[in-house]
């Protein structure tokens, strides 16, 4: 099982996706003070690893449903969600990401 924490940043939300293999698919649990991504968590309970890990062939269930329910293009928990499906099936290791934001002069 993987557990990603997502701080979304300036509006406040906070959300926790919990991911853990069922067979050949990945169930997912996603808790969020966002309406939208609990709206999201509704659509999206499970998903196939491999399909979620590569845009190549197509777009990952994930961001397809994230880009109906989700209005704001930025959101990082789309990202934390396809983070948790590879930890937990095996495909990267547990590793901290992270995105740091600042406002340059000029």
């Amino acid at each position: 099982m993987a557990i990603v924490r997502i701080n979304s940043g300036i509006c406040g939300f906070t959300s926790s996706v919990q991911a853990k293999m069922d067979g050949e698919v990945c169930r997912l649990t996603i808790e969020s003070s966002c309406p939208h991504i609990q709206k999201l968590s509704e659509a999206l309970n499970e998903v196939e690893p491999y399909k979620e890990i590569s845009a190549r062939r197509s777009q990952p269930k994930t961001f397809e449903l994230a880009a109906r329910i989700c209005p704001h293009a930025a959101c990082p928990v789309p990202v934390g969600v396809i983070k948790a499906v590879e930890v937990a099936a095996g495909l990267a290791l547990p590793a901290d990401v992270s995105i740091e934001v600042s406002k340059g002069e000029g």
